[in-house]
């Protein structure tokens, strides 16, 4: 058994993603980070960066005590690793799904954050900022798509992590400024993946466990963006 850790964000859906496809047991405890829960110190203590998603396995392959993990490539990687399943069983593969899977972590997943924010949530709206970002965002959907007219999925003919990663972050794209009729390659992808019965599932707990932005009132913004060392 899994127990989940999660709220409805992009880094969330990854892990319901592989979740649903490797159809493993889970159970899942929202943490509503619009009310602060991320900061409760039984959360802290299997994630220390006080973000979503966490998992703690209640069954590890070694057979020892419970594993817990945070952070979602972490999280995917473990899985993956855990299953054999979504992840490369060949050198290559293997290092193809690790490259686009570290791609998504360090570019697409935190400069479509950072899109979000100042087109989004910032108080007061400032052109450089989101245009740097809604152009970064632009120039990462092109990378993408460049990889894809050639590749069915990111690490190649067959869906991985690395596909579960990145697809949250591009279902938002309306709000990132994109349109995926600039990208026919990524549409293609993004396609397939919305109508997988996998994707379909997760997506549908979401909305079972959340309905309402988490950024919703001056509150929800001062504890996700006020945060310090001292939170």
């Amino acid at each position: 058994m899994i127990d989940l850790y999660y709220w409805t964000t992009p880094n969330g859906h990854k892990i319901t993603l592989f979740l649903e496809e490797a159809e493993l047991p889970y159970r899942i405890h929202p943490v509503n980070i619009g009310k602060g829960e991320q900061f409760e110190p039984a959360f802290l203590a299997i994630s220390p960066n006080n973000r979503i998603p966490a998992i703690v396995d209640q069954a590890p392959v070694d057979g020892g005590a419970p594993v817990s993990v945070f952070e979602s490539g972490a999280i995917l990687l473990y899985l993956a690793e855990k299953t054999g399943k979504f992840i490369g069983s060949d050198l290559r593969g293997r290092v193809a799904t690790l490259e686009w899977l570290f791609w998504q972590m360090g570019g697409l997943g935190p400069m479509a954050g950072q899109n979000h924010h100042f087109s989004q949530y910032a108080p007061e709206k400032i052109p450089y900022a989101i245009t740097r970002y809604v152009n970064e965002t632009n120039r990462l959907y092109g990378v993408m798509n460049k990889r894809l007219a050639d590749h069915a999925f990111l690490a190649g003919d067959h869906y991985s992590i690395a596909d579960m990663a990145a697809y949250p972050w591009i279902v938002p794209y309306e709000r990132q400024g994109q349109k995926l009729s600039d990208f026919p390659h990524l549409q293609r992808w993004f396609d397939a993946i919305a109508t997988r019965p996998a994707t379909l599932r997760a997506y549908a707990k979401a909305e079972d466990i959340n309905k309402v932005p988490s950024v919703n009132d001056e509150e929800s913004r001062r504890i996700l963006f006020g945060q310090t060392a001292r939170q």
